[in-house]
């Protein structure tokens, strides 16, 4: 199950910040493709939840309207719009998951009250991360939509980081269980594990192993992640794996490839592994190099084609290729429709 439905309530704090900075929301909201006012529960046609693409429409549009790269997600009170984007810069150089955390703890511990730190312990051969306040767990209220829906995008992030799934142990939750025994189905099928409530946090918790996971980002394809964050995190499959190989080459590919393909070389340099042993282990994964770059490229081209302003010619240079005809007739090799008939048929889709 993927984070498709996101509470209206935080496209409100979007708009609200559009606003702060001069800026009417009917446009905003109309290349968002959201028919009603999120700022007024009566609004006709007003719905409870909007879909991931269109928080991320409207996400991209205010941050681009207010000069800034923001996560736009609820990481708790007094948290300022860049914070996520400048711990993100802190971290994408660390030599792993663990060391990436721990930074990322002592960024928030820094900056921001109690309620807003994530932490990190461990304990034998288990991992402990959340955040929140111990006061909470004695509050006695339901778990709020806003609850699983952060503590989910953080692992999703460190998911990303590593670019293979963490496969979660537990999930706790300091608010009490939701009503109704399909929304607490549907919470431990977003998670793939057992989920309690009532607990004195908000935290996950996952084997050890993965902390000496090595990050396969870098600034550039952290940067290329911000501008289209959260999305990519949104629509993540948040089902069980085995870490595989092939995962993580293609998060090491990315998906901006303007400045061309990452060697390979520099792929089994960040493995640490050899040509051959790389060549041998993604073979018996059913694959090559050269297909997962192919892939990775006609992926990439499909998802940067859902942005309506960008135009057909922008995504071709995005994709690497000078000649704009040349990207039609790979787009169209790996579809069967060139890239003006596969966006005409996703908007008819959506709408």
């Amino acid at each position: 199950m993927d984070l498709e439905a996101v509470p209206t309530r935080f496209a409100c704090s979007l708009l609200n910040l559009a606003a702060e900075r001069g800026y009417e929301h009917h446009s905003i909201l109309n290349i968002a493709g959201i028919a009603f006012n999120p700022l007024n529960k009566r609004s006709p046609g007003y719905q409870a939840t909007i879909s991931a693409m269109q928080y991320s429409k409207l996400y991209q549009q205010v941050m681009s309207l207010v000069q800034d790269e923001a996560f736009g997600l609820v990481l708790g009170k007094n948290l300022t719009a860049g914070a996520f984007r400048m711990m993100c810069y802190c971290l994408i150089s660390c030599e792993n998951l663990g060391n990436a955390i721990k930074r990322a703890c002592e960024f928030f511990r820094t900056f921001y009250d109690a309620d807003a730190q994530i932490y990190l312990d461990t304990r034998k051969d288990s991992a402990i991360v959340g955040y929140g306040s111990v006061k909470k767990g004695f509050a006695g209220l339901p778990v709020d939509v806003a609850d699983i829906y952060g503590l989910s995008i953080w692992h999703r992030f460190f998911c990303w980081l590593v670019g293979s799934n963490i496969e979660l142990k537990e999930v706790r939750f300091a608010g009490q269980a939701p009503v109704g025994k399909a929304r607490v189905s549907k919470y431990q099928q977003l998670f793939g594990c057992p989920v309690y409530y009532g607990q004195l946090r908000d935290e996950f918790v996952f084997d050890t192993r993965y902390l000496s996971y090595p990050l396969v980002h870098n600034e550039r394809t952290l940067k290329d992640f911000l501008r289209a964050a959260p999305y990519p995190l949104m629509v993540m499959s948040g089902s069980r794996d085995d870490g595989s190989l092939v995962a993580r080459v293609r998060a090491m590919i990315g998906h901006d490839f303007s400045q061309g393909f990452p060697s390979f070389e520099r792929i089994t340099a960040a493995l640490n592994m050899s040509a051959p042993t790389l060549r041998r282990r993604l073979k018996k994964e059913g694959t090559t190099f050269q297909q997962l770059k192919d892939e990775c490229r006609r992926d990439a081209a499909m998802a940067y084609l859902g942005n309506s302003e960008l135009s057909i010619n922008a995504v071709a240079a995005l994709m690497g290729f000078t000649d704009p005809s040349a990207f039609h007739r790979c787009f169209k090799k790996w579809t069967a429709m060139t890239p003006g008939e596969y966006r005409v048929n996703e908007r008819e889709s959506h709408s």
